[in-house]
């Protein structure tokens, strides 16, 4: 992509140079002073966008000025207000009309406008006369001046509104093709897992069953046995209930839908984990927005989405406590109005390089659970048409935003 830009670059410098040259070439061919202006000219628009980097705050309004000057001085050698040489004023008029806003844009015409009838004050009054028609061509001068200004800045705002909503599209597109190859590999590993899940239940039960008998057997002859007995029983709940887990994960969502008070699934959720960890060292703010709409939910999943994640928050929070911030307000996705609920912990956050995977299934950065928390929750989040977005800085803790339409 670099290269046709350059090449396109080098053509516009060539043909502004001879632009510049059929200028130079023309009466008064010796007059230095316009020559020398004319370079300068030549130069600094070649060379604009690398004195606007060095200047950014005020680069555009110093290159409007400088070339204002340039031009008046190009004028004043050939003539003065009677100067052919007074359309080099379009250069200032189009440079602040792709630079500036509408108003902007007029007030540079008008300084520029000004300073070519300020010419009228340096003129011999007793050689000069400005007749009816005099005046009414210089009138004509300058508004086509307002018209060239009006006509390039409509085009360029046009084209920038343009080329911003073509950014956006590409932007929307780009997360909706990264949302539907999630949802293939949910999918397929949905129903790798429940097949596996079931599969691996069955036998489950039979040891859990032959560890029970052994306990009940062998708890008065063989205490030892009976202890590695308990153990085996204890360890399958516990790979059961990761089994239910993949399940939960595989098994499509039946959703019952009734219109809900976002408000209350949250805080239900905050008490849930508030229960489970007690002594945690966390500060809850709530900011909720007043009269915020119903919302057709699946109470039971939303609320188990709300409390998976703030149990990550909990977690992340664990070792030096922090603050926990949840947000709830109206709010637009894809013209689609909603409820947006906001997670914001002030944990270590989620590394960049981590972002693109922390929704994908047995990704976990911990060193107990098997990752499919994140992905449980962008799957209910899913089934509910809404959407789940990450924003996190290293160091400044990660936010959730989770937006659930009304309809």
């Amino acid at each position: 992509m670099a290269e046709p830009e350059h090449h396109k670059l080098a053509w516009m410098h060539l043909l502004w140079l001879a632009f510049l040259i059929g200028l130079a070439l023309l009466k008064p061919v010796f007059e230095i002073h316009k020559q020398l202006t004319l370079l300068a000219l030549g130069l600094f628009q070649i060379f604009e966008h690398r004195f606007i980097s060095l200047v950014p705050v005020r680069g555009r309004a110093y290159s409007v000025i400088l070339k204002i000057v340039l031009a008046s001085v190009v004028v004043n050698c050939t003539g003065g207000i009677e100067s052919s040489y007074y359309l080099i004023y379009y250069l200032p008029v189009v440079t602040a009309a792709m630079f500036f806003e509408g108003w902007a844009t007029l007030v540079w015409t008008a300084v520029t406008s000004a300073t070519y009838c300020s010419f009228l004050i340096w003129v011999p009054w007793w050689d000069y006369e400005l007749t009816a028609e005099g005046a009414t061509e210089l009138a004509i001068r300058n508004l086509f001046f307002f018209l060239a200004a009006i006509v390039v800045n409509r085009f360029v705002t046009e084209n920038r509104r343009q080329a911003e909503t073509l950014a956006e599209t590409n932007r929307r597109l780009a997360q909706i093709q990264e949302e539907a190859r999630r949802s293939e590999r949910l999918a397929a590993l949905g129903q790798l897992s429940a097949g596996l899940a079931h599969e691996i239940r069955n036998p489950l039960g039979v040891i859990k069953g032959s560890a029970e008998m052994l306990n009940k057997k062998l708890q008065a002859t063989d205490s030892v046995t009976a202890e590695l007995a308990g153990y085996i029983s204890s360890e399958v709940n516990r790979l059961n209930t990761i089994v239910s887990r993949f399940l939960d994960f595989a098994r499509p969502h039946e959703l019952n839908l009734h219109p809900q008070e976002i408000t209350a699934l949250v805080e239900r959720a905050l008490k849930a984990v508030r229960d489970r960890w007690p002594e945690a060292r966390v500060q809850v703010e709530r900011h909720y927005a007043e009269n915020l709409p119903l919302v057709p939910v699946d109470g039971d999943l939303c609320e188990q989405v709300f409390t998976n994640l703030f149990l990550n928050a909990y977690e992340a929070m664990e070792a030096k406590g922090g603050k926990l911030q949840v947000r709830i307000a109206a709010a637009h996705s894809d013209g689609r109005p909603g409820v947006e609920v906001e997670v914001e912990d002030s944990g270590p956050g989620i590394a960049p390089e981590l972002r693109g995977q922390i929704f994908n299934p047995f990704f976990t950065t911990k060193t107990s659970g098997v990752g499919l928390g994140l992905s449980i929750v962008s799957k209910i989040v899913d089934d509910h048409r809404g959407r789940i977005r990450l924003a996190s800085e290293p160091g400044k803790g990660a936010r959730f935003r989770v937006f659930l339409p009304v309809e």
